[in-house]
């Protein structure tokens, strides 16, 4: 359901909660979930390590388990998410795919493989309460939070896929998860840090990935973003800040009508001096919208000196929208701007971009 121009949704609908599953858990709690089914607690290691070491939930392959416990313990192994469509681009190695959940809910996420690295993009949210105009899933309004495990399997699934040698390049491994899918994270805080807590801690408690290939994007909820800071997760910060003056950003990110530009920064540089991890300002170039030549010069003025890197990224307009990206040359003159400042700037390798790759279009095309 499409929200009103403008409206905030921080609060997301009651719905049915998906089945309890390991990833949602912090081992204590596993151990203490095998008790109850009756079997004894170092069977969470072991049920972990399948899930996270040998991505399996197929118990019939756990051979180290009793037979009589399989059963049981597939109680802590739901199916989660259902693959409803996959498309890939990049011969093979772009790989987006919309899930539906246990209600029905439907998400996305994507797949990218580089000669260097492989980055899974992950929803938090079913839908978006943020209500940006140019987003397809801010479009949507929001339907659900995501549960810790649901966005755990997503990486999970995308594990699966490099193990299996689906992907071209041979085998591989997942090294980079950015929350950039669906949803506004940190309105889902406690899910996505258990999800985050799930992708770092080393095996059997999670999948062992680095802390510094993790990246939790946000449009500037502030008070949040001072919780991530005081978590002891060097996770890197990118703000989705699209304008850097109030006038343009009230409109583009409507919840700069509750913390303005000059709030959200102060926030991402306290996040900067606290985790000694740079910040990445996120900002869609939009044809005569937000790339003018004089904003690139105050948004310089306003990062320049800063722990900070600037990502821009050629807008991937949605179907029927007014909004569509910068035409090059205007692209070009911005990034000179910046750099004149002496700011990091790069500008975002458009994958996915004929895979409807922006957030939310596979989703609203269902």
């Amino acid at each position: 359901m499409s929200q009103p121009p403008g409206q905030l949704t921080f609060v997301a609908p009651r719905r049915a909660k998906p089945a309890r599953h390991l990833a949602d858990l912090s081992m204590a709690d596993r151990r203490a979930a095998v008790a109850e089914l009756g079997e004894k607690a170092f069977r969470a290691d072991q049920l972990s390590r399948h899930y996270f070491e040998r991505l399996t939930t197929d118990v019939s392959a756990m051979t180290d388990l009793p037979a009589g416990a399989r059963e049981k313990l597939a109680a802590l192994l739901p199916s989660l998410l259902t693959p409803v469509r996959e498309l890939t681009t990049d011969g093979g190695t772009t790989r987006k795919t919309l899930w539906r959940l246990f209600d029905g809910a439907l998400v996305e996420s994507v797949l990218m493989r580089y000669p260097d690295r492989v980055t899974m993009c992950v929803s938090s949210q079913a839908g978006c309460g943020m209500n940006c105009p140019f987003c397809a899933t801010g479009q949507a309004g929001l339907t659900r939070n995501m549960s810790t495990a649901e966005i755990v399997e997503q990486v999970v699934a995308g594990a699966r896929a490099l193990a299996a040698g689906e992907v071209p390049g041979g085998p591989g491994r997942v090294s980079n998860v950015v929350f950039m899918g669906m949803g506004e994270p940190l309105a889902n805080y406690k899910q996505v840090i258990g999800a985050v807590r799930r992708l770092v801690e080393p095996a059997p408690h999670g999948l062992g990935i680095s802390a510094r290939g993790v990246t939790v994007s946000t449009v500037g909820l502030v008070p949040a973003i001072g919780k991530l800071a005081d978590e002891g997760l060097p996770v890197t910060l990118a703000l989705s800040l699209h304008a850097p003056d109030d006038e343009l950003r009230d409109t583009l990110v409507p919840i700069n009508t509750r913390w303005k530009v000059a709030e959200v920064l102060d926030a991402a540089w306290a996040y900067a001096a606290r985790t000694k991890r740079r910040v990445s300002i996120e900002y869609a170039l939009i044809k005569d919208v937000n790339d003018q030549e004089w904003r690139a010069d105050l948004l310089g003025k306003l990062v320049k000196n800063k722990l900070v890197h600037v990502n821009l990224i050629p807008l991937n307009p949605t179907p029927g929208s007014k909004w569509t990206a910068s035409r090059p040359e205007d692209e070009r003159a911005f990034v000179r701007r910046l750099k004149f400042h002496g700011v990091p700037v790069t500008v975002r390798d458009t994958r996915g971009r004929e895979i409807d790759g922006a957030c939310g279009q596979l989703a609203a095309a269902e």
